[in-house]
């Protein structure tokens, strides 16, 4: 018996409303007998929290995921992509590695106590999505840190020499194939 295969675009940027309705999304199908699933990635980034919990989400369920680049993975878009077991991306893509930042509210003061929490936050956010990237490529997090603190972009031939990406592919999916989308717009002053 063949595998039936769900489509799903996740055309928007990594925050609580996009990362619950993907994920919703695969709960429903996987209630409907659905275990493969193609996750179209174009993201600007955004949450590390939401975009960790979306890749440790997709690689612990019972399911194989292949995700594919259609446009931009940036930031935290680079470690969901790493959730595929395959990974694909369109010719002209790109993938955009880089530092993780903290917003301050307007005339937010902060003890050095407080500073010194917000400073090792970010560090343990680097270092997990590095290891996050490196698990699933071959480069050592070491390598993935630097890359993220150049602000390294890689167009899809250099992401498949990092194997980031297994093939370079245009066509995204099957004629007739169910295709679910995601899109959300970010509001100013959001993650």
């Amino acid at each position: 018996m063949e595998k039936r295969n769900t489509v799903i675009k996740f055309f928007a940027p990594v925050m609580d409303a996009s990362i619950n309705a993907l994920m919703n999304a695969v709960d429903q199908k996987m209630k409907q007998g659905i275990s493969r699933f193609t996750i179209l990635l174009s993201s600007p980034g955004g949450s590390v929290f939401h975009g960790l919990s979306a890749y440790n989400y997709l690689k612990g369920i019972p399911a194989e995921i292949t995700t594919h680049n259609f446009g931009s993975v940036d930031s935290i878009g680079v470690v969901i992509f790493c959730a595929g077991s395959r990974r694909l991306s369109v010719p002209q893509a790109r993938f955009l590695l880089h530092g993780v930042s903290v917003a301050f509210r307007h005339n937010e003061g902060l003890e050095e106590k407080q500073l010194e929490e917000r400073l090792k936050g970010l560090r343990m956010d680097i270092e997990n999505i590095a290891k996050v990237i490196a698990a699933n490529t071959n480069k050592k997090t070491e390598e993935i840190i630097s890359a993220m603190l150049e602000r390294t972009a890689l167009n899809p031939e250099q992401a498949l020499s990092w194997g980031l990406v297994h093939e370079i592919i245009g066509d995204l999916y099957p004629a007739g194939s169910e295709v679910i989308s995601i899109q959300f717009q970010q509001q100013p002053g959001q993650p």
